[in-house]
């Protein structure tokens, strides 16, 4: 089955390959045969009825500095001259990102859109985890210093950090005596209309903060990313640095509770995090970390991405 598949994405420019998952699927794809278009969010259009992209034909290769071959621009109905769309550009999550969702979401009577638009756009990472309070360490969202200082006085060292942040940005961690509270919180009023999140601090994760994918709602692999000195974020992004790991029974029953209400939502590429047996994140936009988690598992996860598309379009 030789499919078109149309991925709307970032610049290749700016992609690092080495750990690059969005990559990584594509270079999957084209070993199955399947022909890659690339466009930006912004190349997105609508009239009279159908939803359209300015693209561009795709080869990729695992070659940095030269990863990428560009052909001519055309133009492609996306229901009619595309099988699958992938939706993989980083956040930030906003008015963009949305209006992409509606619009990509008009096409799917014809074409396998992944992730599902709309549960994309219902399942913003830092408000959908709240489906399984049961899993997360204690959690607020306000834009109130007087409920954050509430919930630092009641938990002690906390974590805040922006409701639609990604890769680790502005998470700053708040110790018991923390002078900073009052202008921490400030800022974050000031920066982003959207109130913040606040957490319990989980020491834990200086052993670690485990990233688990799902595909379809089944766990296909996992890593555990350790923070650098002096770092409380993990984030491979922030430095982190990423070792093997193996599920424990609290984390797999973790993915039990969500595999299938992820596969039920369309959701087919989803990476979770976890720090100490705490869910803290369910990433849905782009999720990342198959790249590492092949490298030191031995698996294919690109491939059993395509496997998943392939089954549904089948």
């Amino acid at each position: 089955m030789s499919l078109r598949v149309a991925v709307q994405m970032d610049p290749m420019e700016g992609i690092n390959i080495a750990g690059d998952s969005t990559f990584a699927i594509m270079l999957g794809a084209q070993r199955r045969g399947h022909q890659l278009y690339h466009y930006l969010a912004p190349h997105l259009s609508y009239s009279e009825g159908r939803v359209s992209a300015r693209v561009r034909p795709l080869e990729v290769r695992g070659q940095a500095g030269d990863h990428f071959t560009y052909g001519e621009w055309e133009n492609l109905d996306l229901e009619e001259d595309v099988d699958v769309v992938l939706m993989r550009q980083d956040p930030p999550f906003d008015l963009s990102y949305i209006t992409a969702t509606h619009l990509l979401e008009r096409v799917q009577k014809s074409t396998l859109v992944v992730n599902d638009p709309a549960s994309v756009r219902n399942a913003p990472e830092k408000l959908f985890v709240l489906d399984y309070a049961e899993f997360m360490p204690p959690t607020l969202i306000t834009r109130s210093l007087e409920e954050t200082r509430e919930f630092q006085t009641r938990h002690g060292e906390i974590v805040v950090k922006p409701l639609y942040g990604n890769a680790g940005t502005a998470v700053f961690f708040v110790g018991k005596d923390d002078r900073n509270l009052a202008a921490l919180s400030e800022l974050f009023s000031h920066v982003w209309v959207e109130p913040f999140m606040v957490q319990a601090f989980l020491p834990d994760v200086a052993a670690g903060d485990k990233r688990i994918v799902l595909v379809d709602g089944k766990v296909t692999g996992a890593i555990n990313r350790l923070p650098k000195d002096g770092e409380i974020r993990s984030n491979l992004a922030a430095g982190g640095r990423a070792e093997a790991t193996e599920l424990t029974k609290r984390e797999r029953e973790i993915c039990d509770a969500l595999g299938p209400e992820l596969a039920l939502r369309g959701l087919l590429f989803v990476g979770i995090d976890v720090i100490g047996g705490h869910l803290t994140e369910i990433n849905v936009t782009s999720p990342t970390g198959i790249v590492a988690i092949d490298r030191f598992n031995g698996t294919d996860t690109p491939a059993i991405i395509w496997d998943a598309i392939e089954a549904k379009l089948s």
